[in-house]
Parts: structure tokens; sequence; C-alpha cells
């Protein structure tokens, strides 16, 4: 047997303490990614741009 008492929620209190730090840095996580894919979609639709632009060019500038 333990000797602590028996209203002693350490270990719960421990549990929760994990939890929540779990779920903070799962948040993190969850941003990072979110962010690296936003910049991802803004350097494919300058890619098109620029692509379309040199199209463009290539159409009008060439005889």
């Amino acid at each position: 047997m333990t000797h602590r008492d028996w209203y002693d929620d350490s270990d719960y209190e421990d549990a929760v303490e994990q939890a929540e730090r779990m779920a903070r840095i799962g948040w993190r996580v969850i941003a990072g990614v979110a962010g690296l894919l936003g910049i991802a979609v803004i350097a494919a639709v300058v890619v098109c741009l620029v692509v379309v632009i040199g199209m463009a060019y290539a159409v009008v500038a060439l005889p």
C-alpha cells in the first residue's frame, strides 16, 4: 500500500498537466504544418504567375 492519503490527487493532477502539455504541443505542430502548407500554396501561385507571364511574353514578343 502507499502511504498517501485517500484524498491525494497528485497522480490525477500530473496526468492532467501532461495532457495539457501534449495538447499545446499538438496545436503548435498543427499551426506549423498549416503555416508551411500556406507558404507552399503561395509559392505555387507565384510560380504559376511567372509561367503565365513568361508564356504571354513569348507569345507577344516573338514574331
